[in-house]
């Protein structure tokens, strides 16, 4: 549905540039809710800006539906493919002096449709986005989450199959962010929408995408599916957006106190399994749960403890031996060190 091929994107002058997007290739396909998730300046926003040519690449192109999106297009090409593609902004980019109505039917008069078809169309995309009885209502006297919804009615006002969301969460609260999380998910599956998503809200990503690609410093460092991006993620740049997260799971001063700390992950089926208490009896252990979180991502459960190992039978290795085996272990901070980087537990070699 569209393809990014080895698009890269700088700025500046002959002498000195910055390269925005650097090489980056992906794949989204038809019915994926694809998200980029990535620290702020890593190029997020100008690669999705690329897919309806508002950022021309520099190299590279991008494919949508079969279809080269280039410069060299003519604009009668453009404006249709753009017709096809709704987009939706961090600061939801309303007009102020419009009502709610002529926002949402901007497009819709510039596609060239009846007023008759506006009139009626209008209402029933304020219906879907739950905001029925605001068309005269101006934007400056709406919430944050209620211009958010009129910017989503707006972006699928001329029904597209693909729409683009970058950073749409980003300037909203928790509580409105899961309201929009929520309502993007159950239009997203009515309308068979295929969705492309930018943030670099860990959260957002979690209850909304089927696949992630992590993006840093302009370039896409891994790419996967959503629950494998978390549970087992493969690149450095992965490895510590995750142990960022996992970090407020303990208070610093308890990361300070503790000789050595491991975080284990349950899996899909073994996230109900009670692996803690099984090693506490097996090896007459002393462990203690420091923090911890049972959370779906899509559907399939992942836990994560952060634990210490105090004292056992058996010497500590043979412990986290068995919890490897039922589990990801990963080493937090070892013999009073914390890593700069989790890694994982290996069992040490026989002599």
């Amino acid at each position: 549905m569209i393809v990014f091929d080895h698009v890269t994107v700088r700025f500046g002058t002959k002498d000195k540039t910055f390269t925005a997007v650097d090489d980056v290739s992906l794949t989204v396909n038809k019915g994926d809710f694809f998200g980029v998730l990535g620290q702020s300046g890593a190029g997020k926003s100008t690669l999705v800006r690329t897919v309806n040519l508002l950022q021309k690449p520099t190299s590279g192109q991008v494919i949508v539906d079969g279809t080269s999106v280039s410069p060299a297009m003519k604009e009668k090409e453009l404006s249709a493919l753009r017709l096809r593609i709704g987009m939706i902004f961090q600061h939801f980019n309303l007009i102020k002096n419009a009502t709610v109505f002529d926002n949402i039917a901007f497009n819709l008069k510039a596609k060239g449709v009846d007023k008759a078809v506006i009139a009626q169309k209008v209402p029933q995309l304020l219906e879907s986005v739950g905001l029925s009885g605001k068309e005269k209502v101006f934007p400056p006297s709406l919430s944050g989450g209620q211009k958010q919804r009129v910017a989503i009615a707006r972006a699928l006002a001329n029904d597209p199959e693909i729409l683009l969301c970058d950073e749409a969460t980003s300037a909203l609260d928790p509580d409105t962010t899961s309201e929009i999380v929520a309502l993007l998910k159950h239009l997203k599956a009515e309308r068979n929408l295929t969705v492309l998503f930018i943030t670099h809200q860990m959260e957002v990503a979690k209850k909304l995408f089927n696949k992630v690609a992590l993006m840093s410093q302009g370039k896409v460092v891994e790419t996967g599916n959503t629950y494998d991006i978390f549970a087992r993620p493969q690149s450095d740049f992965g490895k510590s957006l995750m142990r960022q997260h996992d970090a407020d799971l303990l208070p610093p001063e308890l990361l300070e106190s503790e000789d050595s700390l491991y975080e284990i992950t349950y899996k899909e089926e073994h996230a109900y399994e009670s692996v803690i208490a099984e090693a506490i009896k097996r090896f007459d252990a002393d462990i203690s749960i420091l923090g911890g979180r049972v959370e779906y991502i899509g559907n399939q459960p992942l836990g994560c403890l952060i634990i210490a190992i105090r004292k056992a039978a058996q010497p500590k290795e043979a412990v986290l031996s068995y919890l490897q085996s039922r589990t990801l272990v990963r080493v937090i901070k070892e013999n009073g060190t914390l890593l700069p980087q989790m890694r994982l537990w290996q069992e040490p070699a026989q002599a």
